[in-house]
């Protein structure tokens, strides 16, 4: 098995030969394609519902899917391509539409959803679909694809929005109970429930970097899930579903499924909502992840790591050469390399920062150096 590497902060490459997809599409690529919207029918009171739901909350899964569904929208997104056949051919591009689908979930009462970045990504037109029947043309406000957040407003009356409550995801803990809501291969309002699998996964964001503090699930979510919330036994919102892992086959669930953390998903939203742009601290290394112990920098390029240390970059002026490992940042102790990714996500561009670091062919030689952290490219450099 080939270890993976990982340019801070990003991830880079597939886990044991399995592929982790993003989830959006319903649809598929090239001519515009006829989405039948089927709302599902509300559970029957009798409905089984595992016990740990009663246990935590009093509330079943039907329970929570009345109190929250109203919030959970689905998204249509049309996007335009431009195609190299007969028309490129006499000089002009081919333009090609395509419609794909996936959910969200209502932020505020002023009209603004949150979802994911990838499912917005590159739109000419986005409508969003509520419970009732209303549907509506909304703008994309923001996007940040370094964490796939992204935020669409649309313009209706306030009674319409049922916002659905954040959860705080630094409390989600293996074995809890989830349900995710969203319209898995053009079904709205399919609800599917399971367990938190583990915590702190890092996946990769769609320009290449690493969304850390991700949740792991097994709570079936499909194409058409991406962007509907994976709440928690309370009905809060724990994470947005963004990505599945597959066996190299089709796209579909293998019962492994990730969403975002809650916490970034809202910091990122409001960080639009208010105008502001979002930024992330950038170093410039590309790191191992067989590291046990720090985060070391790779030694050598790969398909994943173009170079160790990226050229011009914070790390590069900091003098942070391969195979140095990044023990501690500010007296605070690195144990891993994701939590060398988490840590740095705290920071922001232009903030200097202390590295204790460990050179390697130097008995175990440990210096400090100052490094002040960039501000994030649009796409994370990696090799091809």
């Amino acid at each position: 098995m080939s270890s993976l590497k990982t340019f801070v902060p990003t991830a880079a490459g597939a886990v044991a030969g399995a592929v982790v997809a993003l989830i959006i599409a319903s649809g598929s690529s090239g001519s515009t394609n006829t989405v039948t919207d089927v709302v599902a029918s509300t559970s029957p009171a009798n409905t089984s519902v595992p016990t740990a739901f009663a246990k935590i909350s009093g509330d079943t899964i039907n329970d929570i899917y009345r109190r929250d569904s109203p919030g959970v929208v689905d998204i249509t997104v049309t996007t335009e391509t431009t195609g190299s056949g007969l028309g490129g051919f006499f000089g002009g591009g081919g333009k090609q539409e395509s419609e794909d689908e996936g959910a969200g979930v209502v932020f505020d009462k002023k009209g603004d959803i949150i979802t994911d970045e990838h499912v917005v990504a590159n739109a000419v037109s986005v409508e969003v679909h509520f419970q009732d029947g209303l549907n509506a043309s909304a703008k994309v406000l923001g996007e940040d694809p370094s964490t796939d957040v992204a935020v669409i407003r649309v313009n209706v009356p306030s009674s319409e929005l049922d916002p659905i409550q954040f959860a705080n995801s630094d409390e989600a803990a293996v074995g809890d109970s989830v349900i995710a809501i969203g319209s898995p291969f053009s079904l709205p309002e399919t609800v599917t429930a399971g367990i938190v699998s583990q915590v702190g996964r890092s996946i990769t964001a769609p320009n290449g970097f690493t969304i850390s503090g991700s949740i792991q699930t097994d709570a079936a979510i499909n194409p058409g899930n991406s962007g509907g919330p994976l709440l928690d036994a309370s009905g809060n919102v724990l994470g947005l579903n963004d990505q599945i892992q597959t066996n190299g086959g089709a796209d579909q669930s293998a019962g492994i499924g990730f969403a975002t953390p809650a916490n970034t998903d809202v910091h990122v939203a409001n960080t639009i909502i208010s105008g502001h742009k979002v930024q992330h601290a950038y170093v410039g290394v590309c790191l191992s992840q067989t590291s046990t112990t720090g985060a070391q920098v790779a030694t050598s390029a790969s398909v994943t790591c173009e170079t160790p240390v990226v050229a011009g970059s914070p790390a590069a002026k900091a003098g942070l050469v391969p195979g140095d490992t990044i023990i501690g940042i500010n007296g605070h102790t690195v144990a891993s390399t994701d939590a060398f990714i988490e840590m740095i996500g705290n920071y922001q561009p232009g903030q200097t920062v202390t590295f204790r670091i460990r050179t390697p062919g130097k008995n175990g030689e440990v210096r400090n150096i100052q490094i002040t952290l960039g501000d994030r490219p649009a796409t994370a450099p990696t090799g091809g």
